[in-house]
């Protein structure tokens, strides 16, 4: 069987991954190192994204707002474990001029900023700054905001839509009388990721904490949903983190409460960026390209009227447009069903691999037999191929399938989930004994490692330390610890103690 793409994943993942934003129209190079163009397919997917986040987020009791893109290194300073956690992935401005000498355009030594300004790599320090002044009285409590925004992290090696020097992402900020109710929102947002994964983008995780280790930098508490791709490692998708009172007293965020007595605010930070782009992709992609849920395609349904340059085109043209119309009058997802029209000149058949490969939900080809008889060929990108090889288009009349097209892309939505849950519960180990085996299981499973679960008495410290030296020898990590799973019986796998919980641990991007 001959696919869309030239390259099977199973031959070269990495590469699988680069043809699929490449040949699905998602993104391009910008001619910037780790910057990127995002093309309309790849933007209309994350302006779903966006805009179905937002609603919950907004549902929470958030208001959005924004902050500048340029922070004044002085903010960092006051927060010295922040800014080590950073400062190797900081870009700095330094002057405001440029000037033309000898035909070149140089730096103008004499426009040097008085002070050098970060460019946004997390806003916790510029936010902080505004909260000191908007939060009085306990009265103010909880500030709860939110801005959707860019940022830059110089990072040294660099994947499309996984790690960027510049991506796009919403960051919460909150600020609150106490730690309980700091904590209750840390986790409420992280519950807000977990199910906005598995039913828009279809990706199944698991929510739970991070270790001591891998906290947000200056956070008393990291909490993460993890995917695993199809390639057996696992994807960070979402961070929650409550930041202590860390933060409210670098930037001197304080409130009088009811008894009149200066109090410190806890505060809490949580994102998520375009790195869920890459986890769609890599989660329901297959050797054709992209397959997008239909909760976030920007196009459901592609109707291609099958042209031929004769007199009856502009009849079934007309056919077509019927046919979108009484499409989008339905429902799919609690949303009108998102149509698209492509009138567009080419071949049909180039036409049709085209939206095949960006992953479009259903497509539907209109030609004169079809006009005539009142029905539609269709396909299914979820279930494209027939055990013949050959495309598996199903015909349907044109008013049964606008009557069951909602019900059918709800069901691919829920497909793609439960298949993508069903890969990833398969390849999770439970059955590791032994540092031997975890180090076994890592060296045979090569290509698709997959996690393991290990009890686990959560260490701290130096003995933490020792642990992650480790798995360092082994190119595994500990994701985290879920939060809905019971406290196993036994005993910690690296230190013997009685356990407390469960540890996923694995490659990860």
């Amino acid at each position: 069987m001959r696919h869309a793409l030239d390259i099977r994943r199973e031959d070269d993942f990495a590469a699988w991954y680069q043809a699929v934003i490449s040949q699905a129209d998602l993104a391009e190079d910008s001619g910037v190192r780790g910057c990127m163009v995002i093309k309309p397919w790849g933007w209309g997917i994350w302006e779903r994204i966006q805009r179905l986040l937002d609603e919950r987020i907004k549902a929470t009791g958030h208001e959005n707002c924004y902050f500048p893109l340029f922070i004044p290194v002085s903010y960092f300073a006051k927060e010295a474990e922040h800014v080590e956690g950073f400062a190797k992935e900081m870009a700095v401005v330094t002057h405001h001029r440029l000037k033309l000498q000898d035909g070149e355009l140089v730096v103008d030594p004499d426009a040097r900023l008085e002070e050098p300004l970060v460019v946004r790599p997390t806003s916790e320090t510029v936010i902080g700054q505004a909260m000191s002044r908007w939060v009085q009285s306990w009265r103010d409590l909880p500030l709860l905001i939110n801005q959707w925004a860019n940022v830059v992290r110089w990072e040294m090696r660099t994947r499309m839509f996984l790690r960027t020097s510049e991506f796009l992402w919403q960051e919460g900020h909150t600020a609150h009388a106490d730690k309980a109710d700091a904590m209750a929102e840390t986790l409420k947002m992280l519950e807000v990721y977990r199910e906005f994964s598995e039913t828009v983008l279809a990706m199944p995780v698991i929510a739970g904490e991070k270790p001591e280790n891998e906290r947000f930098p200056g956070a008393d508490a990291t909490y993460s949903i993890e995917a695993m791709m199809q390639d057996g490692k696992a994807l960070q998708a979402g961070t929650s983190h409550y930041l202590g009172t860390t933060f409210a007293q670098a930037a001197d965020i304080r409130y009088q409460d009811d008894q009149g007595q200066q109090q410190l605010c806890h505060t809490t930070s949580w994102g998520v960026s375009t790195r869920l782009i890459g986890g769609v992709i890599m989660t329901h992609g297959d050797d054709d390209g992209l397959c997008v849920p239909p909760a976030i395609a920007p196009h459901q349904i592609i109707i291609l009227p099958l042209l031929r340059g004769k007199e009856e085109d502009a009849q079934i043209l007309a056919f077509c447009d019927k046919v979108r119309m009484a499409l989008v009058a339905q429902d799919a997802l609690r949303e009108p069903i998102r149509v698209l029209l492509d009138t567009k000149g080419g071949k049909p058949a180039v036409k049709r691999w085209s939206w095949v490969r960006r992953g479009a939900p259903l497509i539907i080809e209109v030609g004169t037999r079809d006009m005539e008889a009142g029905q539609l060929s269709i396909l299914r990108r979820d279930r494209l191929w027939r055990d013949d090889g050959k495309p598996d288009f199903f015909t349907q009349d044109c008013d049964a399938f606008a009557a069951a097209a909602g019900d059918m892309l709800a069901e691919m939505q829920q497909g793609l989930y439960d298949f993508a849950r069903m890969r990833r519960d398969g390849a999770i180990r439970r059955d590791v004994a032994s540092m031997a085996d975890l180090a076994a299981h890592f060296a045979d499973a090569e290509e698709k490692p997959g996690w393991v679960a290990l009890p686990w008495a959560r260490p701290t410290g130096g003995a933490l330390d020792a642990i992650v030296e480790q798995m360092k020898g082994l190119k595994i990590t500990i994701r985290n610890t879920p939060l809905d799973e019971p406290a196993p019986e036994g005993r910690c796998f690296f230190t013997a103690e009685p356990a407390v919980e469960t540890i996923y641990v694995g490659r990860a991007y």
